[in-house]
């Protein structure tokens, strides 16, 4: 007989969790939990409060009321230095004057840890971050993701339980950044170190994370996985926030679908048909005005009035049509058809 998993511990538990600037309540009674090794994302808008609460967290902010737990410890109140967490921010904060070395080596300094053991583990930290062989080199002679690396090793290097990360990537270039979020998300899997990141952009989250908490106004909208998040919305705003959604509510509804309620159709699920083609048993057609094309390289966005009075959103992967071709369709008469299975309720 195999034995049970063992489940996995909790890194971090927030309960209640709130936070007021004067009459501005930025955080409004979160609560949370994230377990060891868990690479969690907060998203959010600007001014939804994902941010303070990382800092929180990490002790640079003291909550109004609530607590915050790490490794089942309350240290609500506990300082920053006192807390097994490092925190890497966008402006990667790095000495100028100090060599790479040196940058990454320095909270082990400051800790008193001898410097043959700071030596070998930055440079144990520096190979973790594939940047072997660049420790003499200053952050000036560095590029962005260079520099982002570094700013990583030094956190890791200190061997914390959690790493917070306040929108690391957002001043990389959109190439660099694609790349960066595949690289961390291998090194989060290598350390096994629980990961709190902090982004607003939908792409990033869905790619790197394990899980993800949505932030809307100040509370959590949404907590679960990538593909959770994605295919089945809580609320209309998670469902219009994490990538594009159509959302198809009242009377909208009940001419198109049959239905009442609210329901989430995305985009990549409608095919765009020309003419009145019959719907098989399983689909779902709608019938309108393609009002605008708008080419995008491996895809193209058909913007679509229904004769039912919405507009919808269909994406369509550009495998075989030339953007001449697909830009000629606009003002056609189309019909758009998905299968039904895609038809999700969103809540209100």
């Amino acid at each position: 007989m195999s034995a049970s998993p063992v489940p996995p511990t909790t890194a971090i538990r927030l309960v209640d969790l709130r936070k007021s600037f004067g009459d501005v309540v930025a955080v409004d009674g979160v609560s949370l939990e994230v377990s060891d090794g868990e690479f969690l994302t907060l998203l959010g808008p600007s001014g939804s409060g994902k941010t303070t609460v990382l800092r929180m967290i990490a002790g640079f902010e003291q909550p109004t009321s609530g607590t915050i737990e790490l490794a089942g410890v309350d240290v609500t109140r506990v300082p920053p230095y006192n807390r097994d967490v490092n925190t890497v921010f966008q402006d990667y904060a790095l000495f100028p004057h100090m060599d790479v070395l040196a940058n990454v080596e320095y909270g082990l300094k400051v800790k008193k840890v001898p410097k043959a053991e700071r030596r070998s583990r930055a440079e144990e930290a520096l190979a973790t971050v594939r940047l072997e062989g660049y420790g003499a080199r200053k952050p000036s002679q560095l590029s962005g993701g260079q520099r982002q690396r570094v700013a990583l090793a030094r956190a890791l290097v200190n061997k914390p339980r959690v790493l917070l990360l306040d929108e690391p990537l957002g001043a990389l270039d959109l190439k660099l950044r694609e790349q960066m979020q595949v690289e961390l998300k291998e090194i989060q899997r290598a350390v096994g170190i629980t990961f709190v990141f902090v982004t607003h952009d939908q792409e990033e989250a869905l790619t790197m994370s394990d899980r993800i908490a949505v932030f809307e106004v100040g509370r959590i909208a949404q907590v679960g996985t990538p593909t959770e998040i994605y295919e089945h919305p809580a609320t209309p705003f998670v469902a219009g926030f994490v990538g594009v959604s159509n959302l198809l509510a009242e009377g909208v509804a009940a001419a198109v679908l049959g239905r009442e309620g609210i329901w989430s159709v995305r985009p990549e699920k409608i095919r765009v048909m020309l003419g009145s083609p019959a719907p098989e048993a399983s689909e779902r057609a709608a019938a309108g005005v393609i009002r605008e094309v708008v080419y995008a390289g491996m895809s193209t966005r058909f913007i679509v009035d229904l004769d039912a009075g919405a507009t919808l959103i269909a994406v369509q992967q550009n495998t075989h049509a030339t953007s001449e071709e697909l830009n000629s369709m606009r003002g056609q008469r189309v019909t758009l058809m998905w299968n039904t299975e895609h038809e999700v309720p969103v809540g209100s």
